[in-house]
């Protein structure tokens, strides 16, 4: 306790750290005020989008921090913008040429000029869908003299003015303050959902089950912090792989033991795309079979809408494995690794340089996101079982899944930051020991 309260005291006593945290707290603070806005001729008394809280739209209201069913101005929150971001990364992989911009300064500023573009453009196509949305769903809300053409044009300039700001925000927290600011604007809207449903979680087992009922509680939250602990050796997990430099020195003869290092290849290098990727795919059968009254198509339809269920679990584990594969495949290339390496004048012992490198680092890189696709897959499939246990619903969705996995990788990264910043400044980093690893650069 005493050397928390020294670090503590070290973090504020250093003047740029103290003014970052400073400035990422107030500007998370003006998001979450921001979350509460209603959009303009939206009467909040009236307003009933329950149906946000399940399926791909409880989803979207996850991401943004419960504002899409409060209707708030910040409704739809970043996910327009992470969508232009994984667009344009995936282009980079596609086309040549973005992957060549890609790689010079000039080429990253413009690419990221045209994802701002693109955002523009995703945000007005959603904002239409959420206006459609809240005509289905809460047309009560929506005030008789503001109705009509009047509502959707402000609505559509409003929805996209707040994601862009939401937008900014992030690249400020980035620039100026601790952390991703994108990843870290979702991450306080996840878990500000979490004391809430703890409460909730307390209050339902204290009520009418005594002693009994208090024990279930704190076994849950045992079995919760064991959760977390596990997420954070699935974050952090790496295999590295041992490399020789070699540095010439007179008479043109070369020293091969004059450096050593490791390439750190990540056991879930995917992060947490796998599981949006399967939670999304998982709703498309549902909603294609929505549209008929065929009784065999409304069994498969709550079988794959319920997350306790084991034909949703199965699918639902295979989905996130494939995914995972995949998406490793797309942010990982071998080939380019073993390059690097060669023009660095660097090699991994016993292995030629070139393609044979490059076949041994994907044949590492195989072996090692498999046992990363099966834990993913567990963690995705968590909640599911911890509402089979009677957990309440939302107390589960903490259980691993989406939620954790975020919260979790962002919190790591932020401490990350903190320990470089004090490190540089010779003060003794957050563990007494070890180092705080932080995760890759992918976008959530």
């Amino acid at each position: 306790m005493k050397k928390f309260i020294t670090t503590l005291k070290n973090i504020w006593g250093i003047d740029e750290l103290r003014n970052r945290i400073v400035f990422t707290l107030t500007l998370v603070l003006i998001y979450r005020v921001g979350c509460y806005i209603t959009l303009p001729g939206i009467n909040p008394v009236n307003l009933t989008l329950n149906s946000g809280k399940e399926g791909l739209l409880g989803l979207f209201n996850m991401f943004a921090g419960g504002a899409f069913s409060r209707a708030s101005i910040f409704a739809l929150g970043v996910m327009p913008y992470i969508s232009a971001s994984i667009f344009m990364q995936l282009a980079g992989i596609i086309i040549p040429q973005v992957a060549k911009m890609q790689k010079e300064e000039s080429g990253r500023r413009t690419i990221n000029q045209y994802t701002r573009y693109l955002t523009v453009l995703v945000t007005a196509f959603q904002a239409s869908a959420y206006i459609a949305y809240l005509r289905t769903q809460s047309a009560a809300a929506i005030a008789p003299e503001f109705g009509g053409l009047l509502f959707s044009m402000s609505t559509i300039i409003v929805l996209t003015a707040g994601t862009l700001f939401v937008m900014w925000l992030g690249e400020k927290i980035t620039d100026k303050g601790i952390g991703n600011g994108t990843s870290l604007i979702i991450m306080v809207g996840i878990l500000a959902r979490l004391p809430e449903s703890l409460l909730y979680e307390f209050s339902s087992k204290n009520t009418g089950a005594g002693v009994g009922g208090m024990l279930v509680f704190l076994i849950e939250i045992a079995m919760f912090i064991a959760v977390i602990v596990g997420l954070i050796l699935l974050t952090q997990g790496t295999r590295r792989i041992p490399l020789n430099y070699a540095r010439k020195i007179v008479g043109g003869a070369k020293d091969v033991n004059s450096s050593r290092d490791f390439i750190p290849l990540k056991v879930n290098s995917s992060g947490v795309m796998p599981i949006i990727f399967a939670q999304a795919i998982m709703f498309i059968p549902a909603t294609i079979l929505g549209f008929t009254n065929n009784e065999s198509a409304q069994g498969v339809i709550r079988a794959l809408s319920d997350n306790t269920s084991l034909w949703y679990n199965v699918a639902y584990a295979v989905l996130v494995i494939g995914f995972t594969y995949f998406y490793t495949a797309l942010i990982f290339n071998p080939t380019e690794i073993a390059d690097n390496l060669k023009r660095n004048n660097s090699f991994v012992p016993g292995v030629k340089p070139g393609e044979d490198t490059a076949n041994y680092i994907a044949t590492i890189m195989d072996r090692i996101t498999l046992p990363g696709a099966v834990f993913l897959a567990v963690a995705g499939i968590l909640p599911g079982i911890a509402s089979l246990l009677h957990v309440t619903s939302g107390f589960a969705s903490f259980y691993g899944g989406t939620s954790m996995l975020i919260g979790v990788g962002v919190i790591l990264d932020t401490l990350q930051q903190i320990e470089s910043h004090l490190l540089m400044r010779q003060y003794d980093g957050l563990m007494k020991t070890g180092r705080i690893t932080g995760r890759q650069a992918t976008t959530i």
